[in-house]
């Protein structure tokens, strides 16, 4: 056995990790099945050079100043506040509902103060909240919850928002002011060149080796010291309690030549229509000028590469089986969404990362 750590997954969870004990003077060799590195954020210039994110669209923001100051070893920020429209019945609406939503889909004429009183009149009060379901009604009522929430919930994660925990639609807010901003984090903003860019400067280190194309299970582990897998759990313990649900995704890709611009904002909800869920089109993410532009569609799926753990109580059960198993596993660090099963952003991954580095770090230097 050496002392090389064997990081598998060179996402954010893996990279992050990887730098933090390359940094410390650990060697590393990071490995990825995938031909690239740089998890689902991965990006690159599609045939008509227009720079894509090829596993849907990746928004970075945060409010912690450890990890915007981290990322920022590595690259250069382009600012990008995301914003996001709601097709109901036709028609574009902002979204997450705010007071220019129901203005513009009830024909009324509301302030701040009769925005709060109109969500006060319609929302269902539901004690305890325990589903997403809850989450919605309790805040802007059942009318509201039909149009934007229902049935992208249902196309998105095949379930009703009642099996959901409440996690899930807790992550977006309603408001009764006129701030039509995704996300109101503190730092928003988009790598200058590009998050592959990102992810190859920081994995740039002479302790650091990269391989992709490799399966975790052609590696010789006798070979390595430490463990870091940030793969799904379940798969790393031969789905011994059965599978743990994920979701998956199928991108539609698509570039019109010619087009200046397909629609207002980067990206446009269709709760109700359509088999995908949501349009993006990355020139509003990049800020990058061409004579065309590029869109992908979203279209979730049971079956196919993991990207979202699925969050219920059930869920939640079974993982608690595998988590036990995580911990008494010697010589291991599990980290990321997958091995955490957790509905991570970004942000959170790299929270998440730096925290499982710095423990390994210490651990290491106490023996």
């Amino acid at each position: 056995m050496t002392s090389t750590t064997l990081i598998v997954g060179a996402g954010f969870a893996g990279s992050v990790v990887a730098r933090e004990l390359a940094d410390a003077g650990r060697k590393v060799h990071i490995i990825d099945r995938r031909p690239h590195i740089a998890g689902n954020a991965f990006d690159e210039a599609d045939a008509h050079g227009v720079l894509v994110h090829r596993y849907g669209p990746h928004i970075f923001h945060t409010n912690s100043e450890k990890v915007w100051a981290f990322l920022s070893r590595f690259t250069e920020w382009c600012p990008y506040e995301h914003r996001v429209l709601g097709v109901v019945d036709g028609r574009h609406y902002p979204f997450p509902i705010n007071r220019d939503t129901l203005n513009q889909l009830y024909g009324l004429d509301l302030d701040e103060a009769g925005a709060a009183a109109f969500f006060e009149r319609v929302r269902e009060p539901r004690e305890p909240v325990r589903s997403s379901e809850d989450v919605v009604l309790n805040s802007v009522g059942r009318d509201l919850y039909e149009k934007f929430f229902l049935n992208y919930t249902r196309k998105q994660w095949g379930m009703e928002p009642s099996q959901l925990k409440a996690g899930v639609a807790a992550r977006i807010p309603v408001r009764t002011n006129s701030d039509d901003r995704y996300f109101t984090d503190t730092f928003q903003a988009m790598p200058l060149h590009g998050y592959t860019r990102m992810f190859e400067a920081m994995l740039d280190h002479p302790n650091i080796t990269v391989e992709t194309g490799v399966d975790f299970a052609d590696v010789d582990r006798a070979a390595f010291g430490h463990l870091v897998y940030t793969g799904p759990i379940d798969a790393y313990f031969g789905h011994r309690f059965g599978a743990l649900p994920y979701r998956s995704l199928r991108f539609e890709h698509e570039h019109l030549p010619g087009v200046a611009q397909f629609q207002p904002v980067g990206t446009v909800n269709y709760p109700n229509d359509h088999a995908y869920t949501r349009i993006t089109e990355f020139r509003h993410l990049t800020g990058q000028p061409h004579t065309g532009t590029s869109i992908v569609r979203e279209y979730p799926q049971a079956e196919g590469d993991p990207y979202y753990p699925i969050p219920s109580d059930a869920n939640e059960a079974l993982f608690k089986h595998y988590q036990a198993l995580a911990d008494a596993e010697p010589g291991v660090t599990f980290v990321g969404r997958l091995a955490e099963y957790r509905y991570y952003n970004m942000d959170q991954v790299v929270g998440a990362a730096l925290a499982a580095a710095g423990k390994l770090l210490t651990q290491q230097s106490a023996r």
